[in-house]
């Protein structure tokens, strides 16, 4: 079992930054890759990054793309995403995923362990 922890969510005007951290704990040693993905209110769950256990590969949604930036420290068993140039339609909860395959996904499904979220908005 993986347990992931998410923080670095909080209240930020547009324009601003904010940088998530996803912290994992339980059998960290295996090879995990990441994601974050978002979820508003009656929507569906969105992909919004991923990372691959090696951190050689990444991939971002459209909408983030060059706005955010994923990355992770095994050492610390952390996984981050950096959010710059936010805007209002950023807003939303972000989840933390890991799943037990060392290469990137975009499909929630494929995911096997979730945190349980952390909450972003951004004020225009």
């Amino acid at each position: 079992q993986v347990q992931l922890v998410e923080s670095g969510g909080g209240l930020v005007q547009a324009g601003g930054s904010l940088r998530l951290s996803c912290a994992a704990s339980g059998r960290t040693f295996g090879r995990y890759a990441m994601g974050w993905f978002r979820q508003v209110p009656g929507k569906e769950r969105e992909f919004v990054a991923t990372v691959s256990w090696s951190a050689v590969s990444t991939a971002y949604s459209d909408s983030v793309k060059v706005r955010f930036t994923i990355s992770r420290d095994q050492a610390k068993s952390t996984a981050y995403l950096r959010m710059n140039s936010l805007k209002p339609e950023d807003t939303a909860v972000y989840y933390c995923a890991a799943r037990q395959s060392p290469s990137t996904s975009r499909s929630s499904r494929e995911y096997d362990y979730w945190g349980q979220g952390t909450q972003v908005t951004v004020s225009s």
